[in-house]
């Protein structure tokens, strides 16, 4: 686009944005003159992509906006009319978080798709994801809409869709996200945000819908389970959780855990976080300092929309005193778990997990005759699996309800892991222990993850193309069978990425993420041994660090 392009659009948003702060940050960067700022806000669009929107607050094409959020709003809502049954009225449910600017978003999108005639309930509050996912399967809704960045860093705000019918809950996949990307380009071309049509003629959700879902948790534990209390330290990360998991606990007789205090209060500014993932490097070291000073035994951590959910074990051995589990660890407790548990009923079902996870689901299967699949990265894929008992994904999402949740839930599955924790400690074990019990027959499945956070998304597309122009014959002394992830399965949908075959079950999946700029690397190891896995995966990352420099 050059620079008269760029004006014309600058100007022709600034006459459409209700939003004065919006308005005034784009006025100063055309008048500031800065070319490549103007070009980086107006210059794209942020695109409808994994699950839906997610980019910087901000004003202009590029960035999350009232005007953005609008079109997005109308042209869902143009989808949602067109699948319609004849006579058929479509009903989205929609939720937000505490990042900036979700609430109103929020009330954007409500007051533009009931205005479109659609039926519309909204929450009052400060919602976790789960709980949309949840209300468009169990009260049989058209869709549902979620103003959440999730675990984005804290300039990031984003919006999530939901889709009913035969996967009701589960997010939004091809052709549907194709198709509504395709309403939303008609709508910003044609209609500006003060022609959309707008109603306050919608409803809010019912408490007995919400009574609902704490009901259904409770279904999750076993009845007849013996715990040994245990202290837990719990964080929020500034987000969300705390109101939902607080009352969950509650009503399953659990002890109200330490807080810290300092991350309990939902914040969009994330004070003592920039980047609030609990995967992320010093996410959780006011958790641990939480912990030691009063002699925790648990650390257990929600990110910010309480989709997530991070745990951590008191460890001698660990710098901090505790030691996180990985994301694979904690889908192979509760893989376990659900999949024994289903094995002495009888009930059958199938063990999911992304390629990026470790592969021990399909040991757990193999033991429980149950079924395993692997699915692409995302919980669109996993949670579309039929049949569905336990599904997860090494980045700390994790479904133990898919019948009525069929999407990661950070708040159930930690509730299911600590009772898990507590009925151990009652004979004397830990989770760690657990997971010992379980490698040993099944093998030590290890993993670990090597990511660079780079400028741009397409600073990332470049990396990838790069190392997929010139693949290494040899990984950490170690022949290097390199395959796309396309070639290596091929009977999912296209992913961008690769994955490398080692001698002795090494292998490597690299892929670029699908919300942050980052390029994540998994890598897994199967050792005989803990030690011998351990070394494993020790050389395996050197060698994937050297080769991303």
């Amino acid at each position: 686009m050059n620079h008269e392009a760029l004006i014309a659009a600058a100007e022709a948003w600034l006459a459409q944005d209700p939003d004065a702060e919006t308005r005034a940050e784009l006025r100063a960067v055309l008048d500031s003159g800065d070319e490549a700022e103007l070009a980086d806000r107006m210059g794209s669009r942020i695109g409808f992509g994994t699950a839906g929107l997610r980019g910087l607050v901000g004003a202009g094409s590029n960035r999350m906006n009232r005007v953005l959020v609008g079109q997005a709003a109308a042209g869902i809502g143009n989808y949602l009319l067109a699948k319609a049954a004849p006579g058929e009225t479509p009903s989205v449910v929609i939720g937000f978080d505490a990042r900036k600017n979700s609430r109103v978003f929020a009330q954007d999108s409500a007051e533009i798709l009931a205005g479109m005639g659609i039926t519309v309930v909204m929450y009052d509050r400060f919602v976790a994801t789960p709980l949309i996912s949840f209300a468009v399967r169990c009260q049989g809704l058209s869709a549902g809409i979620m103003v959440t960045a999730s675990h984005n860093p804290r300039g990031d705000n984003g919006y999530k869709v939901y889709l009913g019918g035969a996967n009701g809950g589960s997010q939004i996949v091809e052709p549907s996200d194709v198709e509504i990307a395709a309403e939303i380009a008609k709508v910003a071309a044609t209609t500006t945000f003060a022609q959309l049509t707008k109603s306050t003629n919608y409803a809010t959700v019912p408490e007995q819908a919400i009574d609902y879902y704490f009901e259904l948790t409770g279904r999750l534990l076993h009845p007849d389970a013996v715990r040994q209390p245990l202290k837990i330290v719990y964080t929020p990360l500034h987000g969300v959780g705390w109101a939902w998991l607080q009352r969950m606990l509650a009503e399953n007789n659990f002890a109200e855990p330490i807080l810290v205090a300092e991350q309990v209060v939902p914040d969009p500014a994330f004070p003592t976080t920039p980047f609030p993932n609990p995967e992320e490097d010093g996410a959780l070291d006011l958790a641990f300092a939480t912990a030691r000073s009063q002699g925790a035994d648990l650390v257990v951590a929600n990110d910010p929309d309480a989709d997530r959910v991070a745990i951590a074990v008191r460890d001698s051995a660990s710098a901090s005193g505790y030691r996180p589990l990985t994301g694979d660890e904690i889908g192979l407790l509760l893989g376990w778990e659900v999949a024994t548990s289903r094995a002495l009923t009888s009930r059958g079902g199938t063990l999911a997990e992304s390629i990026a996870s470790s592969g021990a689901l399909a040991a757990v299967a193999r033991l429980t005759n149950l079924k395993h699949v692997e699915t692409l990265t995302g919980f669109k894929w996993v949670a579309r699996v039929p049949n569905l008992a336990f599904g997860y994904e090494e980045a700390l999402g994790y479904c133990v309800d898919p019948e009525h949740v069929p999407d990661k839930d950070g708040l159930t599955a930690a509730l299911v892991l600590i009772e898990l924790a507590e009925n151990l400690a009652a004979s004397g074990r830990t989770l760690l222990d657990q997971l010992e019990v379980i490698q040993r027959q099944i093998g030590y499945f290890l993993t670990a993850q090597v990511s660079i956070r780079l400028e741009s998304i397409s600073a990332v597309k470049a990396r990838m193309a790069a190392i997929e122009a010139a693949p290494p014959a040899t990984v950490a002394g170690l022949s290097a069978q390199v395959r796309s992830i396309a070639e290596a399965y091929p009977d999912l949908p296209f992913t961008p990425g690769l994955r490398i075959d080692l001698e002795a079950d090494r292998r490597i999946l690299i892929r670029p993420s699908g919300t942050e700029a980052k390029l994540k690397c998994y890598l897994r190891v199967i050792g005989a041994t803990r030690a011998e896995a351990d070394a494993q995966l020790a050389g395996l990352t050197a060698a994937v660090r050297e080769l991303l420099v």
